[in-house]
Formats: structure tokens, C-alpha cells, sequence
């Protein structure tokens, strides 16, 4: 697998301790000015360039995973949602401008990373067997979330236009990663809205066999309620509305407490409406 050509940033130092991405004194080379931020209607959207703004994005990550959603959550930093694939992937923040905050990330695993770190994140969710000829241009997306106070379209699609960017100028096309859905559902912790939510989506947005995937710790969707009628969580709708597809049942991950749909997504299959925005094309 060859590396990325012309890097429009810094990719991940193997030597950082756990939780650092980029030193300030390494000297920052490849950049091009589409990496610089962008500002609009109050947002500002660029990628981290040291650890420190690496560390601002596991701080809403903590916010939102372990006190909002009450993830269990293996960190040596207090709160910080730190892991292993953290120092290989890039960070993407979305500020508001007025104040400087990041409100929105997306970390991403591109595929030279992956290759050094030895997975993705989803390879320890589900067996991607039949995803491997697809791995040279396929990136990961994964620990996104928006602060609570800025859960408007706005922060997903500047995240979403960012991204479509980078896939582009880094001759990539294939993007996975595993959508959340939590289990708690009116103060009770249950599996029965994920299995709702998978019982509507495997009938309309399943991909193909020759790229389903299977799930190492299966949700047992059997044993589940999955007749209720209940709507997908923002960020899968959108997903979907997307192009994306579902490449099977959903894993149950218990220190997240979530139950997570694997999904993909091409650039290839993205909707014209969506094309320019995102792809300027």
C-alpha cells in the first residue's frame, strides 16, 4: 500500500507519546491553503496542527461521550477521550468563531495510517474481511460529535464540506466507520430502538453481500423488541441522505453503551444535490 501523495498535512509522528499528535517544534511541511481554517456564518473549520488542539477536541469528546452519554472511558488524562488510533489519525475542529471553541470534530484514519497502526477502529468492532480491496482509498471517520449547544446542520456540514476536501485532493473515495445509536431510550437502558433502527435500515439502505460486514460483539437483535417506531439518530440520517449504505447488523459496544451500525459511504454514490456542496463539483 503506498502512502498518500503530497500530504496537505502533517500526518501522525509514530514516536509521540500516547495522546500527542503533532510536536511543536517538528517543522510543518505539504501544507497547501485549503488546509488553513474557513470561516463561515460564524464557524471556523480547520484540522489540528498541534497537541494541543488535538487536546480540545478529546475534551468535547469527553464532554459528550463520558458525561453526556456516559461512556466508560480509558483514559490516562483526565477529561480527555484519548485512545491508540488518536496519534495516527488527523483532527478535524469546527470553532465558533466568537468565542474559539471547538464545537464539532471528526478524527480520520487515512489509509497509510491505518496500514502503521495495524487497523482501523471498526476492525475492532467487525470483521472487514471483504472490505480489503477497497482499504488502499478508503479513510475512517470516527469519535465525531457536536457540543450540545451547537446541534444545528450548520457544524455537520462544514465537518461534511471539510471532508469532501480532503478525500479529493488525497485521491480518496471510500469512507466507513461505525454510526452510534445509544441504548438508553427514556431513562431505560435497552436495545430495543437499535433494533428497531436496523430493522428499517436493512430493508431500505443494505449494501450489497460482496461488502457486508459482521459484528464481533453482535447486538442480539433476535431477542429484541424491533417493532417501535423511532427515528435514526441526526447524524445517520444524514448519512444516509448521503448515499451512504449499511454494511450489516449493528455491534454492541458496552463501554459506550451504544449499539453501532457499520456503514459506508462513496463519493462516487453522493447525491447531485449534495455534490457541489461538499465536492465543489
Amino acid at each position: 500500500m503506498r502512502d498518500l501523495p503530497t500530504p496537505t498535512i502533517d500526518f501522525s509522528l509514530l514516536s509521540l507519546p500516547r495522546g500527542s499528535l503533532h510536536r511543536q517544534d517538528v517543522p510543518r511541511v505539504g501544507l497547501v491553503s485549503d488546509a488553513q481554517p474557513r470561516h463561515k456564518g460564524g464557524l471556523s473549520v480547520s484540522w489540528a496542527q498541534h497537541a494541543d488542539e488535538v487536546s480540545e477536541a478529546q475534551r468535547l469528546r469527553y464532554r459528550v461521550f463520558g458525561q453526556e452519554m456516559g461512556a466508560r472511558l480509558d483514559t490516562r488524562v483526565p477529561g480527555h477521550d484519548i485512545d491508540l488510533f488518536d496519534n495516527y489519525c488527523e483532527h478535524l475542529l469546527v470553532r465558533d468563531t466568537a468565542s474559539s471553541e471547538v464545537i464539532g470534530t471528526y478524527r480520520v484514519l487515512t489509509p497509510a495510517q491505518a496500514k502503521r497502526v495495524g487497523c482501523t477502529y471498526s476492525d475492532t468492532e467487525f470483521d472487514l474481511t471483504r472490505l480489503r480491496c477497497l482499504r488502499e482509498r478508503m479513510v475512517e471517520l470516527g469519535r465525531s460529535c457536536v457540543h450540545p449547544d451547537h446541534r444545528h446542520g450548520g457544524v455537520i456540514m462544514a465537518l461534511w464540506g471539510a471532508l469532501g476536501e480532503f478525500m479529493q485532493r488525497n485521491q480518496l473515495d471510500t469512507m466507513i466507520g461505525c454510526a452510534s445509536i445509544p441504548m438508553l431510550h427514556n431513562g431505560v437502558v435497552s436495545g430495543d430502538v437499535a433494533a428497531s433502527i436496523w430493522r428499517q435500515v436493512q430493508g431500505t439502505h443494505l449494501a450489497p453481500i460482496d461488502v457486508q460486514v459482521r459484528p464481533r460483539l453482535p447486538l442480539p437483535v433476535e431477542q429484541l423488541d424491533g417493532t417501535l417506531q423511532v427515528e435514526p439518530p441526526a447524524l445517520i440520517k444524514g448519512y444516509l441522505r448521503l448515499g451512504a449504505k449499511v454494511l450489516g447488523a449493528p455491534a454492541w459496544d458496552p463501554d459506550f453503551n451504544t449499539a453501532d451500525l457499520p456503514m459506508l459511504m462513496r463519493l462516487a454514490d453522493l447525491p447531485v444535490r449534495y455534490r457541489k456542496h461538499l465536492l465543489g463539483c
